[in-house]
């Protein structure tokens, strides 16, 4: 070897270790699903949209992962595509399971696709000794502050009385945010019609007691439930604009928010959200990018799942909207904190279970004081206590669908 060799040689060696690393310590394992198992809860939620199903995906490693959402119907279609799939595939996996079949997913089938995508986060996140929010960056705050649906009125009053400011306090002790929130959207169960005009009357005094009862410092939004139409809607933003409401929530029907709330949005100073019914990102990403919302309600599993929430929130973050979800079941709860501890925009969680305990998790979401934390358990950080649960054997998915078999 002659000298001009000898020195090429050893400036080639550190790069040579560099195109050629050491195994890395957190490698992942080779694995398949074997099965999909659906169970019904103690307490179970008949609406798809909250349903609290829950979903295990089994592997052929020992490594079980756990969701929730979906129906019976569409959690055995979706189901079907993952059989001898590698669970750690998650993008790819998505899209089969939202284009293997004839019609493109409704909100129905993305909420059951979304329930399978928190098992298979799960599964990589217990594979890796890791908690899900690592995978997906770290977190970037320690909790996620919640406030509890519902109003507050005086002891004696009908559900149409004013709203009792004096009441809003140990509501803020169990929610952790400084106010209520009033529904526009609910009547009295003797109601005959629903009469807008008399409610936006009636609406306007409440949220002016609201405001009197959290002080000038403290939040409070409030439900429009859809109820209304553009005109109305604008009539109430406009009409509570003084109050200076955290937020407006579904101010107008989801079927006509695409036209109507960038309209909407040049009219009233109020902040404004929608979509509770959303589904797949294609439902509102309008709305995001051209700045008509200053928050979105999509939430888990509805979206699709973990893997189609952080694009969810990768284009509020380009735009700078907030991301408020709506109630969902705790599970999906605990996944959420996985997947928004690591948004660096607004984040609140809508969250109704309080401290209250759910007998089937013994380990679920990290609730304290209002605030959900983020916790160092695997996966989602949930444990679930099978023998509490219903299980549907009918519906165990162990092979591929026929029209799926490749062999």
């Amino acid at each position: 070897m002659n000298r001009r060799t000898f020195f090429n040689a050893l400036a080639a060696a550190p790069a040579l270790g560099l195109l050629r690393p050491g195994t890395a310590a957190a490698e992942l394992p080779k694995a398949k699903i074997t099965r999909v198992r659906i169970y019904r809860p103690p307490n179970l939620n008949p609406l798809f949209n909250q349903s609290n199903m829950v979903v295990t995906v089994e592997t052929n490693i020992g490594i079980t992962g756990i969701g929730e959402g979906g129906a019976k119907d569409t959690l055995e279609q979706c189901a079907g595509t993952l059989i001898g799939q590698n669970p750690f595939r998650t993008e790819a996996l998505w899209q089969e399971a939202y284009i293997a079949w004839f019609y493109p997913p409704g909100r129905e089938k993305a909420h059951a696709l979304g329930a399978m995508d928190l098992a298979l986060w799960d599964i990589k996140g217990k594979a890796l000794g890791l908690p899900v929010h690592e995978l997906l960056g770290g977190a970037a705050r320690d909790y996620c502050e919640c406030y509890a649906t519902g109003g507050a009125r005086a002891a004696g009053r009908t559900a149409g009385a004013a709203i009792e400011p004096e009441g809003t306090r140990a509501r803020d002790d169990r929610s952790g945010v400084s106010g209520v929130s009033p529904d526009a959207g609910r009547r009295s169960r003797s109601a005959g019609c629903y009469d807008t005009r008399s409610v936006i009357r009636r609406a306007e005094q409440e949220c002016k007691d609201v405001r009197e009862g959290v002080g000038p410092d403290g939040n409070w939004c409030i439900d429009f439930h859809q109820r209304f139409d553009l005109n109305d809607a604008l009539r109430l933003c406009k009409a509570i604009e003084p109050y200076e409401p955290f937020f407006v929530e579904d101010p107008v029907r989801d079927e006509h928010a695409l036209q109507d709330i960038p309209k909407l949005r040049q009219m009233t100073s109020v902040p404004l959200t929608h979509g509770e019914e959303w589904g797949l990102k294609w439902d509102f990403n309008k709305l995001v990018e051209n700045h008509d919302v200053d928050f979105i309600r999509s939430t888990l599993p509805n979206a699709g799942g973990i893997t189609e929430m952080m694009k969810v929130a990768a284009i509020c973050e380009t735009h700078a909207v907030g991301i408020v979800p709506h109630f969902t079941g705790p599970i999906a709860t605990a996944a959420l904190v996985n997947c928004l501890s690591t948004f660096s925009g607004p984040v609140l969680f809508e969250y109704n279970y309080g401290g209250r305990p759910i007998d089937y998790l013994p380990e679920c979401l990290d609730f304290k004081n209002g605030k959900a934390h983020t916790n160092q358990r695997p996966g989602l950080g949930v444990t679930a206590d099978m023998t509490r649960l219903t299980h549907d054997r009918r519906s165990d998915r162990a092979r591929p669908p026929e029209c799926l078999q490749t062999a």
